[in-house]
């Protein structure tokens, strides 16, 4: 991975081979969304706009032959992140974003994106018929298996969306650390978190939507994501206090993708860590926020 993100940076040819290149495919496009991200990032918003908006056409044209919006909308949210993120040199700041990225992810599927969700909610229709006669053949009590709404679908994609511009701004900063600046990427994560009235307006917020109704939750998701972020750094930064290998982290991450518990303990951690400091307790080490540092060397 290294070795692409050199090539990337190479020049604007390279750049712009690994932007276009993947922007046609679901399976890619978070490689050309990283490589802008890193141009913004490196090299200014001007050119990582340029990158942006021929990688857009490949993605546009997905979408208007297949309906297939995911490309493009990875592309714009990992562009407005890396662009927040290049202005204010504040990687809170910048997965704070996701949310605003995630609601309007969302809102243009609810209200453009009708033939995407009608073939959604006959996919889930089918997953979900199969999955209650598979249970019957097994001699389990019939059971209805609730069916998503639009609504709901709609908001998924929008934390999806959320979630994996998160990932490729990530990527794109870990490539910018590892190239120019070896050892500052994990600093910079282990220190990531939010002031009380950040975190506790986003969990009022996650709160407020999923009591509106299950459909709702998906939506309610949205607004935990940088909290999500936050409490996996206490983490990180914890494990790395302890001088622990990375197979506990692997577990962890498991146990996070598996159990929705342990989701809402992320986010709980995160919370907490607002409000009691728990980094300020350790030694500076684990928690330096080297997210203010000088990035004046990034802004080449």
């Amino acid at each position: 991975m290294k070795g692409l993100a050199k090539f990337v940076m190479r020049g604007r040819l390279q750049a712009l081979v690994v932007a276009v290149a993947g922007a046609g495919s679901l399976l890619f496009c978070w490689i050309s969304a990283a490589a802008i991200a890193l141009v913004t990032l490196r090299r200014g918003a001007g050119q990582g706009a340029w990158l942006l908006l021929w990688a857009v056409l490949p993605a546009g044209a997905l979408m208007l032959a297949f309906g297939d919006s995911g490309p493009l909308a990875l592309l714009l949210g990992t562009g407005t992140l890396a662009l927040v993120l290049r202005l204010t040199v504040s990687l809170p700041l910048a997965l704070l974003a996701s949310v605003p990225v995630g609601l309007v992810t969302g809102w243009a599927v609810a209200a453009f994106g009708g033939p995407v969700l009608e073939q959604m909610l006959v996919f889930f229709d089918q997953f979900l018929g199969n999955l209650e006669q598979q249970m019957a053949a097994e001699g389990a009590a019939a059971v209805e298996l609730a069916r998503p709404t639009a609504l709901q679908v709609a908001g998924m994609l929008g934390a999806a969306n959320a979630v994996f511009s998160v990932l490729c701004l990530l990527l794109a900063r870990w490539w910018q650390a590892a190239l120019y600046n070896p050892g500052g990427f994990g600093s910079e994560f282990r220190a990531l978190y939010y002031p009380p009235a950040v975190s506790t307006l986003l969990l009022v917020a996650a709160l407020g939507l999923a009591s509106l109704g299950l459909e709702y939750r998906s939506w309610a998701s949205i607004c935990v994501v940088p909290l999500t972020a936050a409490g996996l750094a206490l983490l990180h930064a914890r494990v790395a206090l302890r001088g622990r290998g990375s197979g506990l982290l692997a577990g962890f991450y498991v146990a996070w993708v598996l159990f929705d518990l342990v989701k809402i303990m992320v986010v709980i951690a995160a919370v907490a860590d607002s409000w009691l400091g728990f980094r300020q307790r350790w030694p500076a080490s684990a928690g330096t926020d080297v997210s203010r540092r000088d990035d004046s060397e990034d802004r080449d």
